[in-house]
């Protein structure tokens, strides 16, 4: 358990490695640098549309469902304030007070 976790530190340690180091010839193109720009939101929409959406096995739109009211709410917070700790308070706060 402790080598594979380890290993994938590792792994992980080099990837990074290989694109942020000044020194190394290794240079990412313009295009390239576009297609990469679309990786973060779509790892973590793969994260959250999940665990809002789905509830019990399947698909729930329920007004009372804590998690997509929860999630409403912090969309609205940050459209309005651009602020990350106040969309992250305010989301987290309705689903503490839901659930």
């Amino acid at each position: 358990m402790m080598t594979t976790i380890l290993l994938m530190a590792c792994i992980t340690f080099f990837t990074r490695y290989l694109f942020l180091h000044r020194a190394l010839p290794f240079k990412v193109g313009p295009k390239m640098q576009q297609f990469l720009s679309f990786s973060a939101p779509a790892v973590l929409t793969a994260i959250w549309v999940p665990i809002v959406f789905i509830n019990d096995g399947g698909i729930n739109l329920n007004w009372q469902n804590p998690y997509l009211s929860a999630a409403i709410v912090a969309i609205i917070v940050a459209y309005k304030t651009h602020n990350i700790y106040l969309t992250t308070l305010a989301g987290m706060g309705l689903f503490l007070i839901l659930n």
